[in-house]
């Protein structure tokens, strides 16, 4: 593999870092991580935007969250259809392997692959309309939900509607994989829903009770 390269300067630099202090005083810890295996409490899937840091946002430590990230932090349906699914995958090891007690979808403000979305159903992004198009085949998932906002005349409460059906979508679909169904049905699983606003440091959850996003 003649095109892999070392890692750039400044990248070596920050492990060497972390390495003499995250890492020294936290040894034992770390240790401990490798030997006893992972046993996180929650899944989260999260939109691969380098601007949402999961876990800054919870103050979580290393073991807790078993993390998929993918543009617009979609779950496509349940397809056992033996192509690629790496999303799919990843909620069956978190479910049936790791046993998580909750999956917790989180969507963000000005997500790019909504835009993608709202674009292509506009009309503006003929590249995503390609069947080669890799972003645009994903955005599919959510592209029925675009109905929904299209009405919405201001483009920013537009995206933001759009960002936030990308997470009820997705929380529906996940109710369509059977070993997460029957482990919701049993108590055994919760589904959570969330919205953050980069921006500001807002957090949002879906509230059924209302159908509503509502501040944590």
């Amino acid at each position: 593999m003649d095109q892999a390269k070392p890692l750039p300067g400044y990248l070596v630099q920050r492990y060497h870092g972390w390495k003499a202090t995250g890492y020294a005083e936290n040894k034992a810890w770390y240790r401990r991580l490798a030997s006893d295996g992972q046993h996180p409490r929650a899944m989260v899937i999260s939109c691969c935007d380098s601007r949402v840091h999961v876990t800054s946002i919870f103050g979580a430590d290393q073991g807790e969250f078993f993390i998929h990230r993918n543009i617009a932090n979609l779950v496509p349906p349940y397809a056992p259809d033996g192509d690629h699914h790496g999303t799919s995958a990843a909620v069956e090891y978190a479910v049936t392997m790791l046993n998580v007690a909750h999956l917790i979808v989180l969507g963000h403000s000005s997500c790019g692959g909504v835009k993608g979305c709202i674009d292509m159903c506009q009309g503006h992004a003929p590249e995503l309309e390609e069947k080669h198009s890799f972003i645009g085949r994903w955005m599919d998932i959510l592209r029925p939900s675009y109905t929904l906002v299209a009405q919405e005349n201001d483009p920013e409460l537009q995206a933001r509607a759009l960002e936030k059906q990308s997470v009820l979508v997705s929380l529906e679909n996940l109710m369509t994989f059977p070993f997460v169904r029957e482990r919701v049905d049993e108590g055994l699983l919760t589904l959570h829903g969330l919205w953050t606003d980069i921006g500001e440091g807002g957090l949002e959850f879906f509230n059924p009770s209302d159908e509503a996003f509502r501040p944590v």
